[in-house]
């Protein structure tokens, strides 16, 4: 919103390491600058966690039960 730029590595998003440059470049501002989204992968990233330093978490694969 007052013209910073904020950059963050990539690893901070599976979403976004594992996404083409493509998917990457397809992207929306979400309101007046609270975050980010990217549509083909949809993913969303915050300022607030960029600022914070708040990497996206993988999530986890269920254990796997016994029958």
């Amino acid at each position: 919103m007052d013209g910073r730029t904020i950059s963050v590595p990539l690893i901070w998003s599976w979403r976004l390491t594992e996404a083409t440059e493509k998917q990457r470049q397809n992207f929306e501002i979400l309101g007046d600058g609270q975050g980010i989204h990217w549509p083909d992968i949809d993913e969303d990233i915050s300022m607030e966690g960029m600022l914070y330093g708040l990497p996206a978490r993988r999530p986890q694969n269920p254990s796997k039960q016994a029958a």
